[in-house]
């Protein structure tokens, strides 16, 4: 996950690193939590900066206003919405990555719509996406436009969504995955998003399937 953040976003040791992640610390076993974690280890601050409520965050964000240095903020997207919500802000000098939906804590909406919500309130330099999960070890990121890209070793496959086995090569289905980092687990995922293919090797995330579960690497499975 290292290399693939220094590919797209940069150098880790050159860069701040905050995030927003509710509930996530009561349950350490989140896949995300860890990726974060990690990075902000090897940061600028290796000191944890992961909170739990808007309120916490916004003060840790404005300290580091003047640093002269880039600052990321991790955070999923029904909390980004609240902190937009609560604050409007002056963030120019955070490069903000939403990390996926609502989680079951809001009405779901598109990314475009929370992305143009987040930039009308808090006015970031940039806004990103991180696609992942946690039976992944490898994680695609979108700069811009919803368009995500792979590292190399990861792979975007669209299929048709009532055919498993359909050849590949169709522009829109639901996503599979070929993720070659799973060197000890299962290297073919195949999920229940939806997805766009594109000839430049993007993809692009268009929700879900009907009637699929709930998803995340902070949910737990009931009995």
């Amino acid at each position: 996950f290292e290399r693939a953040f220094e590919r797209f976003v940069g150098k880790v040791g050159d860069m701040f690193i905050l995030s927003l992640l509710p509930s996530y610390e009561k349950n350490p076993q989140s896949s995300l939590l860890f990726m974060v974690d990690e990075l902000t280890k090897s940061s600028l601050d290796p000191e944890k900066k992961t909170f739990d409520v808007a309120e916490g965050i916004i003060h840790h964000l404005m300290s580091l206003q003047h640093s002269g240095k880039k600052v990321i903020l991790f955070g999923v997207s029904f909390a980004l919405l609240e902190l937009a919500e609560k604050f409007n802000a002056d963030l120019s000098h955070v490069t903000v990555i939403e990390t996926g939906g609502m989680k079951g804590r809001r009405e779901e909406i598109t990314r475009q719509e929370v992305h143009d919500i987040i930039r009308q309130k808090l006015h970031p330099s940039a806004i990103m996406s991180e696609y992942g999960m946690t039976e992944l070890l490898s994680q695609a990121y979108s700069l811009k436009e919803g368009r995500f890209s792979c590292p190399p070793w990861m792979k975007v496959r669209i299929r048709d969504i009532h055919d498993p086995f359909s050849p590949s090569g169709r522009q829109s289905g639901a996503i599979d995955i070929i993720d070659l980092a799973n060197l000890y687990g299962c290297a073919f995922i195949s999920s229940s998003d939806l997805g766009r293919s594109y000839d430049s090797g993007e993809f692009e995330v268009l929700g879900r399937m009907d009637f699929s579960d709930i998803r995340g690497c902070n949910l737990l499975f009931g009995n």
